[in-house]
């Protein structure tokens, strides 16, 4: 797989498909603890007409480093690539964290955001007062058990145990320090007031089990939001790999040039 060396990071990235015709690249940013291979639905669907674009994280998946503290942070590592390969103007499809990070990028750079994608994602972690104090709580305990419970519980009831127990091993070889360091990261984000700035055409896509990032804190962003769409699937926080072919479908339909 190709590399980018950046400060204290090396990233890892694949950077397929059609360069013929004016399909604005698809530039895929997966969440917290995941890697690049999130979108793999999504790449075989959409490389034969378009160039695609994914990488991993830094610190996660094939990426190694760490030193992000803050979104912008993990921002900054994707323009950097997007640079190298050449890319200007493109089309952000980020979940969860990769959302964020899209928003970040899409408030920066309005001129390089074609259009933008939002799976399960928000622009304000809001708790109430209960949550909070568990959510804080649950830092204490140990490493694995903390990663296991925040897996566990991004999957609607019913998805298979023994698929759940293998993203929670994958997330759980994420070092530490990065979990960390980006789970206080996503906590601290906050571009709920500025949604409005955002003039580019956007698909919130969510899953209605979403228990991480709720429904309705995604619809209470929506609202900010001058040009969007929303679509509600039957699923939780992991649309990704839950409801792929549901999710390329919506994907297909708003980057697809419309009459």
């Amino acid at each position: 797989m190709p590399t980018l060396a950046l400060d204290a990071a090396t990233l890892t990235y694949d950077d397929e498909g059609s360069r013929d015709g004016e399909a604005t690249p698809l530039v895929f940013i997966h969440g917290w603890t995941a890697n690049r291979h999130r979108w793999d639905h999504q790449m075989a669907h959409f490389a034969p007409g378009r160039r695609v674009i994914r990488l991993d994280l830094r610190g996660h998946g094939e990426s190694t480093g760490s030193g992000a503290r803050t979104i912008e942070d993990l921002a900054d590592d994707v323009l950097a690539l997007l640079d190298h390969l050449k890319v200007d103007r493109f089309i952000p499809v980020g979940h969860s964290m990769g959302g964020m990070i899209a928003q970040t990028i899409a408030l920066a750079h309005p001129d390089r955001v074609d259009r933008m994608v939002l799976v399960n994602s928000i622009s304000k972690m809001t708790y109430n007062r209960g949550r909070g104090l568990l959510m804080a709580a649950s830092t204490l305990v140990p490493f694995k058990l903390f990663v296991a419970a925040n897996i566990q519980r991004a999957f609607a009831p019913g998805y298979p145990r023994e698929e759940i127990r293998a993203y929670i091993g994958a997330s759980a070889a994420t070092p530490r320090e990065v979990v960390m360091t980006l789970y206080s990261a996503m906590r601290a984000f906050d571009v709920l007031d500025r949604v409005g700035e955002i003039r580019t055409p956007t698909l919130l896509v969510h899953g209605y089990h979403d228990v991480q990032l709720p429904v309705a804190q995604m619809l209470r962003m929506a609202k900010g939001y001058p040009d969007a769409v929303i679509r509600i699937l039957d699923a939780g926080h992991e649309l990704p790999v839950e409801k792929p072919a549901e999710l390329t479908v919506a994907l297909d339909w708003f980057v697809s040039p419309r009459d």
